[in-house]
C-alpha cells in the first residue's frame, strides 16, 4: 500500500500503537491487563488505577491520571489505532 506499516503494540489503555512499556501517549504501564480484567487494579506501576478507570481518565483528561497531563503527548500519525 505504498505505506510503511510495522506491527506496534497497541496501548491497552488508549489503543495507540506505541509498542508497550509506559505508553508515552497516555502514560498507563502495560502490566498486562486486557479487557476481561479492567476493573481490577493490579498495583505495580499503575498503582490502585485499574485499565478502566485509566481509559476513563484519558476520554476525559487526555491522560490514564490527571497527574499525567503535563507528560503526555500527542499520538504520531503512525501511532493511530
Amino acid at each position: 500500500m505504498g505505506k510503511h506499516s510495522i506491527d506496534v503494540a497497541a496501548c491497552p489503555c488508549c489503543a495507540h500503537r506505541t509498542g508497550g512499556g509506559t505508553c508515552p501517549v497516555c502514560f498507563w504501564t502495560d502490566d498486562g491487563s486486557t479487557d476481561k480484567d479492567a476493573d481490577i487494579p493490579r498495583g505495580g506501576p499503575n498503582g490502585d488505577l485499574s485499565l478502566s478507570h485509566a481509559r476513563l481518565n484519558y476520554a476525559i483528561y487526555g491522560a490514564s491520571h490527571p497527574r499525567y497531563q503535563d507528560v503526555v503527548r500527542p499520538p504520531r500519525p503512525e501511532e493511530m489505532p
